[in-house]
């Protein structure tokens, strides 16, 4: 997923497409990793829109965020910082390293502007992770000196090998580990590339997790003075009464906010393609529609004043005024940026801006 200049990457794509789509997204990391805060890194900087608003107590500089999933190792924070965006959200980080599932695991359908992807929270560390974290110098600078810095999101998850019913010991090891790094912390638990985890999502077993965590938080503000909000990232795959329940949870233990959407398993907007069948979440496009629900039906259960963070499908600046209007109050781009490069971010977030002046 190389990122140019937007007037570079039209003429690009179709070459860097010839790639693997994961040995294309490494080389891009790579490339971000050794540029971030040099004078190369003119080559995917650019202004950032001021638009901000406030949510769990955080101002959001604008609100266009990136997605978990893309630095899984929070090695690129301030390359990502230098694109523009209001926020940005690394992870999914596990206590232990671990490779993920074989390869291949990543798969394009451009027809469809989507992405199949069974990575299987890929990563090296909860340790390795936090020294990325704390190298970046975004906080320092901001994106453009005398602007605030953008907030960073901290994504956590379990180990693979670790078994269900433990499940909540990685997320408190995670929890541990990240809190005195971010401005806010994601718990995972809708990625459908590690088996039986969107099983958290049901009731008793969302109670119990939501319920230890919280706890811990609470020891964690008390012993550093800082209360740090919490997001609860979920999947598309839910009904109307699953999403009611979610969102009672949610609010039964105190989470600031909720993120939706992750990937999704349906495949009916993509049938018939290749690699269609391939195992793992579909991105893009095709999630659009779905995320778009489930975040409406998240603001009805919740009421209008709990944070939503809407991601899904945006490709385009109509698609992030749909999930505002959804009821969305911020959105995260991922598969958008892949197909349609970095001047996705701006144009975003200007739609955005927009919106709010026009209304």
């Amino acid at each position: 997923m190389p990122l140019l200049p937007s007037s570079l990457y039209g003429l690009a794509r179709p070459f860097l497409f010839g790639f693997d789509p994961e040995h294309a997204h490494e080389l891009t990391l790579d490339g971000l990793a050794r540029t971030q805060n040099t004078p190369l890194a003119c080559a995917y900087a650019a202004p950032r829109v001021d638009d901000p608003v406030t949510l769990a107590g955080l101002e959001f500089p604008n609100r266009v965020g990136l997605a978990a999933g893309l630095d899984k190792n929070a090695r690129c924070i301030d390359a990502f910082a230098a694109m523009g965006f209001g926020f940005v959200e690394v992870g999914t980080v596990t206590p232990k390293a671990q490779p993920g599932n074989p390869k291949p695991r990543m798969f394009r359908l451009p027809q469809r502007d989507a992405l199949i992807n069974r990575l299987g929270f890929n990563n090296e560390g909860l340790d390795a992770f936090l020294a990325n974290v704390q190298k970046a110098r975004f906080r320092k600078s901001g994106s453009g000196g005398s602007k605030k810095p953008m907030l960073l999101g901290l994504n956590i998850g379990k180990n693979a090998a670790t078994p269900i019913e433990r499940a909540v010991d990685d997320y408190l090891a995670c929890l541990d580990g990240v809190y005195p790094h971010a401005d806010y912390v994601t718990i995972n638990i809708s990625s459908p590339n590690t088996a039986n985890l969107r099983t958290l999502q049901s009731d008793e077993a969302l109670d119990a997790l939501l319920g230890a965590i919280a706890e811990r938080r609470q020891a964690l503000a008390e012993r550093s003075h800082r209360r740090v909000p919490l997001f609860v990232k979920i999947a598309p795959d839910l009904d109307e009464d699953q999403v009611a329940v979610i969102a009672a949870t949610l609010q039964r233990h105190g989470m600031d906010g909720v993120i939706a959407t992750n990937t999704t398993l349906a495949r009916d907007a993509v049938a018939g393609l290749l690699h269609a069948n391939e195992a793992g979440g579909l991105s893009g496009a095709p999630v659009r529609e779905a995320s778009n629900r489930v975040v409406s039906q998240l603001r009805a259960a919740l009421g209008p004043d709990f944070p939503i963070i809407g991601v899904g499908g945006i490709l385009s600046a109509a698609d992030a005024r749909a999930k505002i209007a959804a009821g969305a109050d911020v959105v995260q781009i991922y598969t958008g940026l892949i197909y349609r490069g970095p001047a996705l971010v701006r144009e975003a977030a200007q739609a955005l801006l927009q919106s709010r002046s026009a209304a």
